[in-house]
C-alpha cells in the first residue's frame, strides 16, 4: 500500500500530512520490533499543540507498506515542518534503534575459541546446537550457566575443519532456525586484523554473536556551493529491509577481502561506478553498534568512506539489489533521518557521521558530544 501524498493545507500553522505521517514526538517513540518494515511502531506522545511540533514519525501498518520518492521528497523539505536544527533528538532515536535490549546480555553464553571470546550465543538458540556433540562443547548440565561458555570440539583444530563442521551444522539447521542463508562467509575473529579462527555463514553471524564488519560509502556531489548525497532505494525483492533507503554503496566485508578492494567491488556492482572513480574514495573512520533481537546479537563495525562524484555521473545498479537512485540535498537527507524511518537503520549512523564531519551538526547543538560518542556504541575493535 502506497503512502498517500502529503497534503499541504495548513491548520494552526502545521502542514496536514498523510494519515501515515502521524503527529508524534520522534524522541519519544519506542520501536517494539524493527524488521524490514515493522508490523507496528508503538508511539507514545502527548496531545500536541503548535508549539510542540518537533517531528513527524512514520507508522507502518503492515509489511506490505511502501513509500515512493515523492513521499521522500515531500517529507524532506524544510517547509514541511518547522524543525529546530539544533534539536538532535531525532538523530539520537535512530542510533537507539541500532542499540536495543543490551540489558539482555545475561541471556547469552560466551562463544570461546582458543581462550578468546569471539561471540555470544543465546541460551535458547544454544539448545539447537546441543545435539551436535562432535562440533560444540557445552558447560556441564548442572553448572551455573552464568559465566559459562560454549566452545568448539577439541578435535576441530584448524580453521578449515572448523569452517566445514560449523557449516554443516548451519545447513542442518536450515532456514527454520537461520533464515536468509546466503552462502557467503564472514571471518570469525576476536578483533579486526586478529587471527581468523574459522569462517561462518553470513546469515548465522548474529546467532553466534560474532563481530561483523562492513563498508558503507557516502557518494556526494557539490553544485553551486551546496552538497548533495546520492541515495539508493533498496529493491522490493531484498530479503532484508526491502524498499528502504540506503547508502549509495554498502556491503559486508567477506573473508579475505580488504576494505578498499571491497569498496571498489561494491561500487561497480551496486552503482556502476568504475574503478577509475571509486579508487579515490576516502576512508574516514568507522561507526559501531550492538543490537539484541531475540536470539540475534549483532555486533557490527562499519568502515565509512566518502567519495566526491562528478556532477555528470549518474549511478546505475548492476546487481538488481537497488531499485533506483536519487540525488538529494544533504540538508534534506538530514530531515529525512530526523523525521522518518525511511532509511535502513544502520545507514542513519553513517549519514549522521557524515553530517558531523561536513559541519551540518555543530558543537553549539545541545547533546553534540553525546551524539558523537553514541555513533560508536559498539565494540569498535
Amino acid at each position: 500500500m502506497r503512502i498517500e501524498p502529503a497534503l499541504m493545507a495548513r491548520s494552526g500553522g502545521i502542514p496536514q500530512l498523510s494519515h501515515r505521517l502521524i503527529d508524534s514526538l520522534a524522541f519519544r517513540f519506542t520501536a517494539k520490533a524493527f524488521r524490514a518494515f515493522p508490523k507496528a511502531l508503538t508511539t507514545s506522545f502527548p496531545v500536541r499543540s503548535t508549539q510542540q511540533a518537533f517531528h513527524k514519525v512514520l507508522t507502518y501498518a503492515s509489511d506490505d507498506d511502501v513509500f515512493t520518492w515523492d513521499d521522500v521528497v515531500r517529507i524532506s523539505k524544510p517547509e514541511t515542518l518547522s524543525d529546530d536544527t539544533s534539536d538532535l533528538r531525532g538523530y539520537s532515536e535512530k542510533i537507539k534503534i541500532c542499540n536495543r535490549r543490551l540489558e539482555s546480555q545475561s541471556e547469552f553464553l560466551s562463544f570461546v575459541i582458543e581462550d578468546q571470546i569471539v561471540g555470544y550465543i543465546h541460551k535458547g538458540f544454544a539448545e539447537n546446537l546441543r545435539s551436535f556433540k562432535d562440533v560444540f562443547t557445552f558447560p556441564p548440565e548442572n553448572s551455573n550457566s552464568n559465566g559459562s561458555s560454549i566452545t568448539l570440539h577439541s578435535s576441530l583444530s584448524t580453521a578449515e575443519d572448523r569452517t566445514r563442521a560449523v557449516g554443516d551444522v548451519i545447513k542442518s539447521l536450515g532456514e527454520e532456525h537461520i533464515p536468509g542463508i546466503r552462502n557467503e562467509l564472514y571471518p570469525v575473529t576476536s578483533s579486526f586484523g586478529a587471527p581468523i579462527f574459522f569462517s561462518l555463514e553470513r546469515a548465522a553471524a548474529p546467532y553466534f554473536g560474532i563481530k561483523a564488519y562492513g563498508v558503507q560509502m557516502n557518494g556526494y556531489v557539490e553544485k553551486d556551493g551546496k552538497k548533495f548525497l546520492w541515495i539508493g532505494k533498496r529493491s522490493q525483492q531484498k530479503t532484508t529491509y526491502p524498499g528502504m533507503l540506503d547508502q549509495l554503496v554498502a556491503g559486508g566485508l567477506p573473508h579475505g577481502v580488504a576494505c578498499g578492494d571491497n569498496v571498489v567491488k561494491e561500487c561497480e556492482e551496486e552503482a556502476g561506478i568504475p574503478s577509475s572513480i571509486s579508487s579515490v574514495a576516502i576512508p574516514v573512520g568507522a561507526v559501531s553498534y550492538m543490537d539484541i533481537d531475540g536470539y540475534r546479537y549483532k555486533r557490527d563495525v562499519l568502515f565509512c568512506y566518502d567519495l566526491k562524484l562528478p556532477e555528470s555521473f549518474t549511478p546505475k545498479n548492476q546487481d538488481g539489489e537497488v531499485e533506483s537512485f536519487k540525488l538529494i540535498p544533504v540538508t534534506d537527507v538530514a530531515n529525512i533521518i530526523q523525521r522518518t524511518q525511511f532509511f535502513k537503520p544502520n545507514c542513519s549512523l553513517v549519514i549522521i557521521d557524515f553530517l558531523f564531519r561536513h559541519g551540518y551538526i555543530r558543537p553549539e547543538c545541545f547533546g553534540y558530544l553525546d551524539l558523537l560518542q553514541s555513533l560508536r556504541s559498539g565494540d569498535c575493535s
